[in-house]
């Protein structure tokens, strides 16, 4: 990397770290919620708001935006991390996770929050809304693009691969999708509960143009987005190969970290570890 690819890509890291810190923040103000797969998207959902989509805070509802849909809507806390740290909303809101009258809901909601583009959490309906959202902005000659985070534990559901076959059908290369592959749902390995791999080539399979990559790993993230699309005349699918809990030492891999309601030894320990991390980082 040259210097100022290194500088970002550092930057970027410590972003994570910040909203992977957010995450925890809001885990304290509610009490519990969905960490492990929040934790293993995080350096995606960072990669994105921060080096790709073009958005703009002051003005979110801008025709010309790009679009992110988080399909796997459980996974919020990591877009509501990213939109803090990018300025969509005050921190402060993150500390009213859980909490009665909160505009941060435990799946996301476009009617409380700006940034939010639809309402997701009910698995497999993510990519097709990605779908027409990508069809309409082609229909109005717009150059903006879409982004779906999906998880690797919702493919099987069967709408899922009606909208892979669409966007093959009208080549969508406005269209990619990022499948966070941690390998773990809430039941299991899932590769276990139901195997949908290969991924890459499920997805070549459809008509798209797919890659594999280390969804944890910055630098890789940032290459591949820079590379978008992969081919001008499809759409494009990410196979993101993540650590579910990704950033605590104690969660990572484990399905127990899917939904997790802390102890508070637990709880001030990912803290500690979540700040020692920031401090490594903030120096770039």
């Amino acid at each position: 990397m040259n210097g100022g690819r290194e500088t970002e890509i550092k930057s970027l890291e410590y972003r994570a770290s910040r909203c992977r810190r957010g995450i925890i923040r809001m885990i304290r103000s509610g009490g519990a919620g969905h960490m492990g797969g929040a934790m293993s998207c995080m350096d995606i959902i960072t990669a994105l708001y921060f080096h790709t989509l073009d958005v703009d805070p002051e003005n979110p509802k801008k025709p010309d935006r790009d679009r992110f849909i988080l399909s796997a809507g459980h996974k919020c806390m990591a877009q509501y991390a990213a939109l803090a740290e990018r300025g969509f909303f005050d921190a402060s809101f993150l500390d009213t996770y859980g909490k009665l009258g909160t505009r941060l809901p435990g799946h996301p909601d476009m009617a409380k929050l700006p940034g939010i583009e639809a309402n997701t959490g009910a698995l497999g309906h993510g990519l097709s809304i990605s779908v027409g959202m990508a069809l309409g902005l082609r229909a109005s000659g717009l150059k903006s693009r879409v982004f779906a985070v999906m998880g690797d534990g919702e493919l099987p559901e069967g709408s899922n691969w009606e909208a892979v076959s669409a966007a093959s059908h009208y080549g969508l290369s406005n269209l990619t999708a990022f499948v966070d592959a941690n390998g773990l749902q809430i039941s299991g390995r899932t590769a276990d509960v139901m195997n949908m791999a290969p991924h890459e080539a499920r997805f070549e399979a459809f008509g798209w143009a797919a890659v594999t990559i280390d969804g944890n790993d910055m630098d890789e993230i940032v290459r591949t987005l820079d590379r978008l699309p992969f081919d001008p005349a499809r759409p494009s699918a990410v196979i993101a190969r993540t650590v579910k809990g990704k950033g605590l030492a104690f969660a990572e891999d484990n399905a127990a970290y899917h939904y997790w309601k802390p102890k508070e030894e637990e709880l001030a320990a990912a803290e500690r570890e979540l700040d020692d991390a920031i401090r490594r980082k903030e120096v770039f």
